[in-house]
């Protein structure tokens, strides 16, 4: 059981990296000045670095501990509800 999800696990990674290198390349050989190309590979970046961050903070509420009993506590913030 444990062999096929590293079979999947290993396919989808190898999948994204092919991906990735192919987008890469394909912006890198693109008939473009190097300005452009700069600025398109930051916008990338900057838009895969977003994401990422986002999706880290989603998996991390998801995975954090619930409280159903109403336990919070007054951390001393100002604001009103």
């Amino acid at each position: 059981m444990s062999t096929n999800n590293d079979n999947a696990a290993a396919a989808v990674i190898a999948f994204v990296s092919g991906a990735v290198i192919g987008a890469v390349s394909g912006l890198l050989l693109t008939p473009k000045p190097g300005r452009e190309v700069r600025e398109k590979l930051t916008d990338l970046g900057d838009c895969a670095a977003g994401k990422m961050k986002r999706l880290a903070r989603d998996a991390k509420f998801k995975v954090g501990p619930k409280s159903k009993t109403g336990d919070y506590q007054y951390d001393g913030g100002d604001a009103w509800i």
